[in-house]
């Protein structure tokens, strides 16, 4: 069982063992979503599903989504119904991948661990290091699998609400790490939200600081001491993630795990939910 990631060499070996395996492919532009069906259909692991950050792992009916911002979460349900109706079986490997250095797939692992599904990883080095090692690349759909009635099961991880982020905001129980580029962690740019800036108190963590210059997770050895240095002291436990709409927070809970700091929260709403939440504190800086 694979929990955080999965080596090309270990994905291939899963493909040959016959072991009930489902691939996600989540490649995305962020600036150019319709160009995640183009990338899926030039190539992507073969035997793969595609999941659409638009389509499938956000819920843009606010009578489907569990929060506010620009990516909001469809609810576990309808989530479940989804991997149900594409055969998904709770017993099931997931690996999941993109193109862009684990900033998409990272919200698919996240989602399958909120609904209960420990057995999911993300591919290290995504497409790019499958391809590297030689793994099989097509550009066809795979074979349509029986529905399955996907069972929730209790949360793996946890969802901070707004409300739950406002209720503990400045107390030591509560340390917020935002993972949007520098830049924008202190107001200086910002080419998605209305309000430029931070929600106050948070550190600041690109989630590419993650990867090293191949695009592959950095040591655990390497990411503990370099989240431990960020942390000062603050006790792992308390963190919760955030970056403009929940989506490139995921590589940063990854991190952690791998570095074996343990599972912390994210605060899916992110940036995006709080400056277009009346009345709510924003600093720059």
């Amino acid at each position: 069982m694979y929990t955080t990631l999965i080596s090309a060499a270990q994905l291939q070996a899963l493909q040959t063992s016959g072991d009930p395996l489902m691939v996600f492919d989540c490649s995305f532009e962020l600036m150019n979503p319709a160009a995640a069906d183009a990338l899926f259909a030039q190539g992507h692991i073969t035997g793969a599903l595609q999941a659409h950050l638009e389509r499938n792992l956000s819920a843009h009916d606010p009578a489907l989504a569990v929060n506010g911002g620009r990516h909001p979460l469809p609810t576990r349900e309808s989530v479940a119904h989804w991997l149900g109706q594409l055969g998904l079986a709770n017993t099931m490997q997931v690996v999941v991948y993109d193109r862009n250095k684990a900033n998409y797939c990272g919200r698919l692992w996240w989602m399958l661990k909120w609904l209960g599904h420990d057995h999911v990883a993300v591919l290290d080095g995504g497409l790019q290091a499958w391809q590297a090692a030689g793994g099989a690349v097509d550009s066809e759909l795979p074979p349509a699998r029986p529905a399955t009635s996907f069972l929730l099961k209790p949360a793996l991880r946890e969802l901070t609400l707004t409300s739950t982020l406002e209720k503990h905001l400045g107390r030591e129980t509560q340390t917020l790490i935002d993972a949007r580029a520098a830049a924008r962690f202190r107001g200086e740019v910002e080419p998605l939200d209305p309000i430029a800036g931070h929600i106050p108190g948070a550190l600041n963590r690109p989630f590419n600081e993650n990867m090293n210059s191949d695009g592959f997770f950095k040591s655990p050895a390497q990411l503990k001491l370099e989240f431990e240095t960020i942390l000062a002291g603050r006790d792992p436990s308390s963190v919760v993630h955030h970056c403009g709409s929940g989506v490139s927070a995921i590589p940063n809970v990854l991190a952690m795990e791998i570095a074996g700091l343990g599972p912390t929260a994210l605060y899916a709403g992110s940036w995006s939910e709080w400056c277009n939440t009346p009345g709510l504190p924003c600093a720059q800086g």
